[in-house]
């Protein structure tokens, strides 16, 4: 299982300061992406994960000097979320540096075009965010189908393509229990999105078979180490 760190982007740096050392008060805290990213990669981070707010209040991209700066910092896979809303803004990612993409469901859940426009210019590199709450796709504003049960809709995009889910909300045990089921029977990488604040969680996931788990702020706040997040996953 690979532990990804994440960082949320917003006007050009990010939006949480990154300070190791705050408790005994030694190293220098930093809002710099690029340098944020690079001490990940240096503690063994296999990929970044980066979160355009800007871009996702804008529908397209809009930190790409700072999503540049990430790249060339970090030879590592590096996903971007956040206003890649479509074909266009994944060209857009991916001439900023991004190698994956992460598009939300609203953007392709009803728009098969679509859909395949963006997996003929991503691949196995294009991820759909979902909401892992067995309930969500209620209060989503369905227009043009009736509304599916989420393992209706998960099959329904896998068999269109799409080879990466990564799933929010899925450390409640409803949640947990979809994703673990999908991540055994499933010819496709499911990620786990926020929620994580242990590292028994961490051990939790791993032995449900999930690829990987992204992790943003209980990297920054000291919730979780990530030399021992690294660790319960070796």
């Amino acid at each position: 299982m690979q532990i990804i760190p994440s960082l949320d982007i917003q006007n050009g740096r990010s939006r949480l300061v990154w300070w190791p050392g705050a408790s005994s008060g030694t190293g220098t805290p930093t809002d710099r992406p690029e340098v944020i990213a690079t001490a990940f990669v240096e503690q063994g981070a296999p990929a970044i994960h980066l979160v355009d707010l800007d871009g996702a209040q804008k529908g397209r991209p809009a930190n790409l000097p700072a999503i540049s700066a990430v790249a060339r910092a970090v030879a590592k896979p590096l996903q971007l979320a956040g206003g890649v809303d479509g074909p266009e803004q994944i060209e857009i990612a991916f001439a900023a540096g991004a190698t994956r993409v992460l598009v939300p469901l609203w953007a392709v859940a009803e728009d098969q075009a679509t859909l395949a426009q963006c997996l003929r210019i991503a691949g196995d590199w294009l991820g759909v965010g979902l909401d892992a709450r067995p309930d969500s796709m209620r209060d989503y504003p369905w227009r043009h189908r009736s509304q599916p049960r989420l393992d209706e809709l998960v099959t329904e995009l896998h068999a269109a393509g799409v080879r990466r889910f990564v799933f929010s909300h899925a450390t409640a045990e409803a949640g947990f229990e979809f994703v673990s089921t999908l991540a055994a029977g499933l010819d496709a990488e499911v990620l786990v999105a926020g929620g994580v604040t242990s590292t028994v969680e961490l051990e939790r996931l791993r032995a449900s078979g999930v690829a990987g788990v992204i992790l943003g702020e209980a990297l920054f706040n000291g919730s979780i180490d990530l030399a021992d997040a690294l660790q319960v996953t070796r």
